[in-house]
This record gives structure tokens, sequence and C-alpha cells, in this order.
């Protein structure tokens, strides 16, 4: 019988990285620990301990969670290597512009190249 050995401190540090996307993911939107809990109907001492990584998240919470914050489940698990490698908010504008036709997104690479340039004149 194969068995698959887990350090016991990889678990705490998952949930600390987890954690960490979640605070990050609902400062970005500018939310209250207050406000989340409430939507989830969780104690905001427990929705403090899933973001320090000191309490498991459930997966109907993390679900729950991910729908709110406007980010797949597999951002926050790591799984979507692609996205979690982005900030947030770049993720966001990213899903945002994939529903986008050719010429929306030829003028918003436009637009984008406009800021960049616009960003380092005043550098």
């Amino acid at each position: 019988m194969n068995h698959i050995e887990i350090e016991p401190d990889s678990d705490a540090a998952e949930r600390r990285r987890l954690g960490d996307k979640l605070r990050e993911a609902r400062k970005y939107l500018g939310l209250k620990q207050e406000e989340v809990a409430s939507y989830l109907k969780i104690q905001r001492t427990a929705l403090g301990a899933i973001e320090d990584g000191t309490r498991k998240v459930e997966a109907i919470e993390l679900s729950k969670l991910a729908k709110l914050y406007r980010q797949p489940v597999g951002f926050f698990t790591g799984e979507d290597e692609a996205g979690s490698a982005l900030p947030v908010d770049v993720a966001h504008l990213a899903r945002k512009a994939a529903d986008l036709s050719e010429q929306e997104l030829a003028e918003l690479s436009k637009f984008a190249e406009y800021l960049k340039s616009k960003s380092r004149a005043k550098a």
C-alpha cells in the first residue's frame, strides 16, 4: 500500500498562503471583514482566522468567497497557475478583456500603451 507523507507544516503554510490571497482580494475590492463575514454568515473573528491561516476554510466558504471576489477558486488554491501568478487587479482585468471583440482588444492595447507612456513621461 502506498502512503503519501505530508508534512504537517505544509498544511499550515498552505492555509497562510490561501489566507493571504483571500485578504488581498478582499482589500482590493475595498470590502471590510465585517461585510464579508456577514456574507458568509460567520463571525468576523472567524474570517480573520481564515485570512491569518489559523482556521481552515470550508469548500462552500471558499466557493462563496471566490464568487464574491470575482476570481476562480483555482486562483486561491494555486491550481490556476497562470491566474495566480498575476496580481488580483491584473487577473480581474484579464478576465474582463477575455469577453472583448478583436477591435475592442486592439483599442484596449492602445490605451494600455498610452497609459504606460504617460507614466514614463512623469518619471
